[in-house]
């Protein structure tokens, strides 16, 4: 299956994503704010692969002057329900639809592997006023709880994908990996959790790519199984769930 299939099997998943995804802590925007050395307020920001507008609602309650950018029709049109009054244009990172020189910051949460970086790098700095800021960042699985590796050892059993390494790269790599090598880049680390329905976190795993392209037997068969196994953990119904935020802020010269 090829990336661009993965990247738009979300379309006809956007309302199970915005009904069960996670958001993100406070604290990460707070990294942000930190490490742009300004606030959010007033800032003009591009939220970019804005899917559901989970980063965008939390921008624009920072008080962020926000326009989502989002190339995929059933993320899209799931945003416009959700936030009916934010602005969103139709593109992707490969080629902005924004004028030159015109943000203070650009955003990706959960999106930026979608891109071609040797284009959506030059991109961000084509769009970026002198001294503003891309940031990326990730919700990943704190591969230190036992159930939650376990998991995702299954998952990627099942869904014929790399499994997890429980070692996460140092930061010099962690740069590279994204493309930014020869930026100033600052890293961090921010660890967060929810506690939710069994229902939702099932319906959570099943919304990434990985088991979206599988279709629903592929699917159903794999969340059957893990409903008995994380039951039997969290038997009261409510599972834990932990990320690590993995953030990174590049600063345009």
């Amino acid at each position: 299956m090829t990336t661009t299939s993965r990247a738009h099997s979300f379309n006809e998943a956007a309302a199970q994503y915005a009904a069960n995804r996670p958001s993100y802590p406070p604290a990460l925007l707070d990294a942000v704010e930190q490490i742009m050395d300004r606030p959010l307020a007033g800032a003009r920001v591009a939220d970019v692969g804005a899917g559901t507008g989970i980063a965008t609602a939390l921008l624009r309650e920072r008080g962020a002057d926000v326009t989502a950018v989002e190339p995929g029709d059933g993320m899209a049109a799931q945003f416009r329900r959700t936030l009916p009054d934010a602005p969103i244009v139709r593109g992707d990172g490969n080629a902005l639809p924004l004028a030159d020189a015109s943000h203070d910051l650009i955003t990706y949460a959960q999106s930026w592997h979608w891109t071609d970086t040797t284009r959506s790098v030059p991109e961000a700095l084509r769009v970026l006023r002198p001294g503003g800021a891309l940031a990326l960042w990730w919700n990943t699985s704190a591969l230190d709880v036992p159930w939650i590796a376990a998991q995702d050892e299954r998952v990627a059993h099942h869904c014929g994908v790399k499994s997890p390494s429980r070692e996460r790269p140092h930061d010099d790599l962690a740069i590279q990996l994204a493309g930014l090598a020869g930026l100033n880049v600052a890293r961090r680390q921010l660890r967060w959790s929810r506690t939710v329905p069994l229902d939702t976190h099932l319906a959570n795993i099943g919304s990434h790519s990985a088991f979206l392209v599988l279709g629903e037997a592929g699917t159903h068969a794999f969340l059957t199984e893990e409903r008995t196994r994380i039951g039997e953990i969290f038997p009261e119904g409510m599972v834990e769930e932990t990320y690590v935020v993995e953030l990174l802020v590049a600063t345009r010269p």
